[in-house]
This record gives C-alpha cells, sequence and structure tokens, in this order.
C-alpha cells in the first residue's frame, strides 16, 4: 500500500494535508483548497481539520485549509467564488456566510444560490453566554438585568452584521423589548477573548469544546441553549424555551462544503460521494463529538438540494421578521 504522509502547519497559516499518490489529470489538481471564511483557531476551523485530512485521503491530493476572517465570514465565500469552478477550490460554510451576510450588506457581492451546497457536514448548539461576574444566571435573569441598566446599555458580541448570532440578539430584542448595544468581529477567537476579559457582556454562539472548556473553568457562564430540547452535549443548561421572557424563541446552525453552483456534475457527484464517506468514518463522527457537534448522516446530491433550499427559505422568513437595516 502506497504510504501517506500528512503534514499540519498549524497557527496562523494554513493547515497543509499531504497525501503521495497519484495525481488526476483534472480533478483532483495538485492542491485542492478548503476556505474557512474565519481565523485559526475557532469552531469552524476545528471542523476543517477534522474533514481535510480523511478527504485528502478518500481524494489522494493535498488539501489546503485557508483562513481568511471579516465581514461575518462574506469575504471567505467571495474569495471563494472567484475561483475556478473546477472543484479545486471549495468552501467551508454555514448560513451565516451565504444566507446571512449578504442579504444584509449590500457591500458583499455573493448569494445563496452562487453556491452548490455538496453536503452538511455537521450541526451545532447555539448558546447564550456571559463574562463570568455578570449578575444573570439564566435567561430570565439576563433579561431582567438588561431592564435595570437603564442608559448603561448591555453589550453583546457576534462575528459580524447579519450573522446567525447577530440575528438571534436582535430577536431577543424585539421579543423582550429590551436593548443591547452591538459589537461585531471578526472572528469566534477575538469575539471569546473579549467575552473572557470583560469586554463584552453576552454572546449568542456555537457551542464548541474550546468554549466548554471556559465555562468549566469559570471564565465564561453558559446560561441557555436555543434548540427547542436539551442536547445531549449539555443536559444541564436549559433551553431559552424553559424561560419565561424567552420561550418561543429556538435556534440551530450547521455548516457544510460547498462550491461555485457551475461546478460540473460529475465534480460535484464525486465530491458527495466523498464527503459521505468521510461521515461514514466512526472516527471523523467522534472527533466531531470531541468538539461538540453532531455529524450529519450521508445524503445523496438531491436530498442535499432539498435541504439547502429549505435553510434559504427558513432563514429568508427570519430575515423578513427581523428590524436589521441592510448596510
Amino acid at each position: 500500500m502506497k504510504s501517506i504522509l500528512i503534514r499540519s502547519i498549524f497557527a496562523a497559516t494554513p493547515f497543509l494535508f499531504c497525501v503521495s499518490s497519484a495525481q488526476a489529470q483534472t480533478f483532483p489538481g495538485e492542491t485542492v483548497t478548503l476556505m474557512v471564511p474565519y481565523p485559526p483557531g475557532g469552531p469552524a476551523d476545528a471542523l476543517a481539520r477534522i474533514v481535510a485530512r480523511p478527504l485528502a485521503q478518500i481524494l489522494e491530493t493535498t488539501l489546503i485549509v485557508e483562513n481568511m476572517g471579516g465581514a461575518g465570514g462574506a469575504l471567505g465565500g467571495q474569495k471563494a467564488l472567484a475561483q475556478p469552478a473546477d472543484g479545486n477550490y471549495l468552501l467551508q460554510a454555514s448560513p451565516n456566510e451565504v444566507i446571512l451576510a449578504p442579504a444584509l450588506n449590500s457591500a458583499i457581492k455573493l448569494k445563496a444560490d452562487d453556491f452548490r451546497l455538496l453536503h452538511p457536514v455537521a450541526q451545532g448548539v447555539l448558546v447564550l453566554v456571559t463574562r463570568n461576574d455578570l449578575p444573570a444566571r439564566d435567561a430570565d435573569e439576563l433579561i431582567k438585568l438588561a431592564e435595570q441598566r437603564g442608559d448603561n446599555t448591555l453589550t453583546y458580541g457576534s462575528v459580524g452584521v447579519g450573522t446567525l448570532n447577530h440575528l438571534v440578539m436582535e430577536d431577543i430584542q424585539r421579543e423582550t423589548g429590551v436593548e443591547f448595544v452591538h459589537v461585531p468581529y471578526k472572528g469566534n477567537n477575538p469575539l471569546l477573548q473579549d467575552l473572557v476579559g470583560g469586554q463584552i457582556d453576552v454572546a449568542v454562539l456555537v457551542y464548541s469544546a474550546s468554549l466548554g472548556g471556559l465555562a468549566e473553568k469559570g471564565a465564561v457562564r453558559v446560561i441557555g441553549q436555543l434548540g427547542e430540547q436539551r442536547s445531549k452535549l449539555l443536559p444541564e443548561v436549559p433551553t431559552l424555551a424553559e424561560s419565561r421572557a424567552l420561550r418561543s424563541l429556538h435556534h440551530t446552525t450547521w455548516a457544510g462544503i460547498m462550491v461555485r453552483k457551475d461546478t460540473p456534475t460529475p465534480i460535484v457527484q464525486r465530491l458527495n460521494d466523498a464527503l459521505s464517506q468521510v461521515l461514514r468514518q466512526q472516527s471523523v463522527r467522534q472527533l466531531l463529538a470531541d468538539q461538540t457537534l453532531d455529524a450529519v448522516e450521508p445524503m445523496s446530491l438531491e436530498s442535499v438540494a432539498a435541504f439547502y433550499q429549505r435553510e434559504i427559505d427558513n432563514y429568508g422568513r427570519m430575515l423578513s421578521a427581523t428590524e436589521i437595516k441592510v448596510q
């Protein structure tokens, strides 16, 4: 059996997975790039690391993980859209980057149907998180505290205008009538750093192993989760449905791998097949679980297309109910 060499370069540099094998003439090329539209070190980056290794092995090529933060993840999406539609440049994306941000920021020159979803990879749990010394132990106490602050308004962080965590906090304000000051960041890590440091008060985030570690150390406090039922990953954290003030709010999120919509169907099918193989690997599913992510079951291209259209429609309805202004 041919030997496989996998090399990883960490920190701010891309992660490189090299597989020594014969290369296909067209697809895959000598390298395949997976764009992660956020800085290194966050949950999106962790997901990419998990997927990249086995995907490189299945495609028998070199896979580079590239990071680019900014504009709620849309900058990385725009770069992916500018690449040739040959399957050698992939985008790891969620509704944030391809549905929400473009709808609310006129400077973002992409839209959901510019891309074809190859496969959703993982689903995450959205949680309400506060700085550790904020005197609020649950969602109701947070809303009460916000009401009592008057002009000394509480602040909340997001990874950009129009992202899901921004939209959820706008939902919370609309539902309760309280006001928070929005502080956008270029990625999850700088947001978390300021939450730990007490520069912001609250955020809606995707629960991750790193976030869980910070909560265990008492650096931040997870006070609620946004699914309709308590996740098995967080059995002790109440849902917003269990609160009085926010019981009607329910949100989940997912991340998947995409290409430009005009990528030839045979290449799209091969990538779908490869990702399905990745998601069947028990080691991958366990690594995702270690990151507090639920692996998606393998899906056909037809099922993936139907899923993606449902998500576009669902978020469209959410956007129509919000008061976030298009920038």
